[in-house]
Order: structure tokens, then sequence, then C-alpha cells
């Protein structure tokens, strides 16, 4: 366990290795699962503000979905998320050419029609981050349709740290980053 500031940041996420595989998974973490994907709370003025700059690309089901159940829903445990098409994939994401989904909003953020590129828990991904009163619990999530992108990141010799330095910095800055990569070297025989 490595302890930075206010989080706890698990040793898996500097022991395993992960690069997303998306020819192999078709980007199952868009569709698998019970709800959307997480959102917090600062995120939903967020997606109202974006929304008509992201619904160009969206499928018209993705529309859909989000015109019935609005651009974000809270659960049965009061957290946040995205809507999805028929209890299935997030109504964000749309498949390209090669059958694999990808993130409407992203597409979007690429092609600079907006500056946010996606939610944190999907920029994130595998790691989840679980917020207590006074620190937050860093943890990589392991989940079955990921064990092509296991495979990959060990081939590679990735681990989860590297290959998520964006978001990490994204979500708690540089410096925070430096010393998670500091503190991960010190851990090495």
């Amino acid at each position: 366990m490595i302890l930075i500031e206010n989080t706890c940041v698990s040793d898996d996420v500097a022991d395993k290795f992960f690069v997303c595989n998306l020819d192999k998974c078709k980007g199952a973490c868009c569709v698998e699962g019970d709800l959307g994907a997480p959102l917090e709370e600062s995120e939903l003025p967020v997606l109202e503000e974006i929304y008509e700059h992201v619904k160009p690309y969206l499928t018209p089901e993705g529309i859909k979905a989000i015109e019935e159940q609005g651009k974000y829903i809270k659960d049965w445990e009061g957290d946040f998320s995205t809507p999805t098409i028929e209890d299935r994939e997030c109504a964000y994401a749309v498949y390209d050419e090669k059958g694999i989904l990808k993130c409407g909003i992203e597409q979007a953020y690429l092609d600079g029609k907006i500056t946010w590129k996606k939610p944190i828990s999907c920029h994130l991904y595998p790691i989840r981050i679980t917020k207590y009163e006074s620190f937050h619990a860093v943890n990589y999530d392991r989940w079955s349709i990921c064990s092509d992108a296991c495979e990959l990141g060990d081939k590679l010799g990735v681990p989860v740290y590297q290959f998520l330095k964006e978001p990490l910095i994204r979500q708690y800055g540089e410096s925070w980053f430096n010393t998670l990569e500091k503190e991960i070297k010190n851990l090495e025989p």
C-alpha cells in the first residue's frame, strides 16, 4: 500500500500490468455491468453543457435513451451514472467500423468540439476510486472482460499506473503522480 497525501494506493496499481486491447475486448467495459459509467457530481453540469456538441456523435438509440432518462441518472444508492440503452451499453457509446465500442464524448473531444475528454471513471479504468471521509482508496479493479488487456500489459511490461498516467494526473495532479512513481521505484528490489 502506498500513501500519498489523502490517497491510499493499492499495491496492484504498481504491480499488475495492463494495456487496453480493444481489438480483443471490443470495448466491453462500455456495455457490461449493472449501470452506465459512474459520474462525479461535479461532472453533471459538464454533461449538461456539452451535450449538444456530443449529440451528433451518438447513435439514434443513445440519443433516445438520453432524452428518455436524462443526461445522467441517479441510482438506488444515490450515485450518478450515465444512462444506458436498454440496460446494456452506455448511451454515450458508439460503435466504430470494426464493431468496437468507443466514447462519443471522447470523439467530440478529439475533434476539438469540447474540452472535456470523458468521465474520469472511464478515463481511469481499470482503476476505481472509493472516496471516504478523510482519504481516497485507489484500487485496481480486476474484471474478466479485461483479461486480454492484462496479457498485453504483461507482454509489453506496462504497469497499471503507467498505462493510466494521463488520467491519474488529471485526477490528482502531476506532483502527486511524480510522488507515486518515486514511491514505486523505492519499493523495487
